[in-house]
């Protein structure tokens, strides 16, 4: 399935005079302000584990359990993402930034040096994470530039110790007490 991003293009070329539509660094700036919990989307592939940096994932559903994050069709992790039919999503704390960093890292050992849990479905937790879910990919949709993966939440379970890590205006935060209103 894919979105028709057609018709977005073509509102945007009938757009009135000056009204236009955002340009894509425009688009990222607005979302730069913007903070997003940080997680590292794990599975498993026949050349060994896969993983990366996602601020995209979000809650979707209670009933059924749907979680959804997005992924740059241009991602190294593209390929082996299109063919799981499962990953594991591990919610990252504020000590986790350099677990963070490395995810999202072309062209290195993203699991060097990291704890990782194996489950007995074969995919990869990270140890140090908050809390982490286990879900059966259920729609991948392509949208723009983007694919918008879907995934059933089936198991879930804690880590780490901590306060969650955002990710703001190209930065990593630390929520404590603090952040109550």
């Amino acid at each position: 399935m894919s979105v028709d991003t057609s018709r977005a293009a073509s509102l945007a070329a009938g757009a009135p005079s000056g009204a236009g539509v955002l340009s894509p660094e425009d688009f990222k700036a607005v979302f730069r302000r913007h903070p997003a919990g940080v997680a590292v989307v794990t599975l498993a592939s026949p050349s060994g584990p896969v993983g990366f940096t996602a601020t995209s994932v979000i809650s979707v559903s209670a009933s059924p359990p749907l979680l959804a994050f997005s992924v740059l069709a241009t991602s190294s992790s593209w390929p082996a993402l299109a063919q799981t039919g499962s990953v594991a999503v591990s919610l990252l704390g504020y000590r986790d930034v350099a677990v963070s960093q490395r995810f999202a890292t072309s062209g290195v050992d993203r699991f060097a040096g990291t704890d990782v849990h194996v489950l007995d479905t074969g995919e990869p937790v990270l140890r140090c994470a908050l809390t982490w879910v286990r879900g059966e990919v259920v729609e991948r949709i392509r949208v723009g530039e983007s694919f918008l993966v879907v995934v059933l939440a089936t198991r879930s379970g804690t880590g780490g110790e901590g306060e969650p890590l955002v990710y703001h205006d190209r930065a990593y935060h630390a929520l404590g007490a603090h952040y109550e209103i």
